[in-house]
């Protein structure tokens, strides 16, 4: 199993790298779905960096309570501040997800914004199957992703907008990979059904609602 990357060292610059690269639509896909969100009540966010996301979640939920887990204490530490006055509704985890044992299931909402991306298919594949024995019947997983399209617009555009994100993170963060996960195939190798999905940036961004795989045919939450 490959070291995560150290995001510490980019947790105090990472709004700044985020606005300066893709301006307000890594925010937008991560919302994408928060409507969906209001009956959840025990949540875990795997990999918010710092935080934006959570604090959203936490302001238009007041009843939700939110697992959160990263490698990364910089990262922690500015999620927790970002959720202020309702930070008490937050657990943080310093861990490595792949070998993080679940300490409040079930959960009936799971979260990864533009984490998945940061394992291989194998490791996706199996987070997701440890995850699957520690969720509700009929939890949500949403997923915030990048996607490289086959067509023109992903050889010319997404491609190399990908590679320059790996790049910057084996450069900055020692991440030891360069190739984005099947993590559709992992999901739905673990018992999860994907159903619904809104892209941003011409298909660059994707983000999806996933349900587990029994409960797929139940009306939107």
């Amino acid at each position: 199993m490959n070291s995560p990357p150290d995001l510490n060292r980019i947790a105090g610059l990472y709004p700044w790298m985020e606005a300066v690269t893709f301006g307000p639509w890594l925010s937008w896909c991560r919302a994408g779905f928060l409507g969906e969100m209001g009956h959840c009540r025990r949540a875990l966010v795997i990999g918010d960096a710092d935080g934006r996301f959570t604090a959203r979640l936490l302001g238009a939920n007041p009843e939700v309570e939110i697992d959160a887990v990263d490698t990364s204490t910089a990262m922690l530490r500015a999620l927790i501040r970002r959720a202020g006055r309702n930070a008490a509704r937050v657990r943080a985890y310093c861990v490595d997800a792949r070998l993080w044992q679940p300490a409040n299931p079930p959960y009936d909402l799971v979260v990864t914004h533009f984490s998945l991306d940061l394992l291989t298919t194998d490791e996706v594949r199996a987070l997701a199957e440890k995850l699957r024995g520690v969720v509700s019947p009929s939890a949500l997983w949403v997923v915030s992703e990048f996607e490289v399209s086959t067509g023109l617009f992903g050889r010319l555009v997404a491609g190399p907008v990908v590679a320059g994100r790996y790049l910057g993170l084996q450069w900055l963060a020692d991440l030891a990979f360069t190739t984005l996960p099947d993590y559709r195939g992992a999901l739905g190798e673990a018992g999860f059904a994907l159903q619904r999905r809104r892209r941003w940036l011409g298909g660059l961004l994707s983000g999806e609602l996933w349900r587990t795989a029994e409960a797929r045919n139940l009306p939107p939450a």
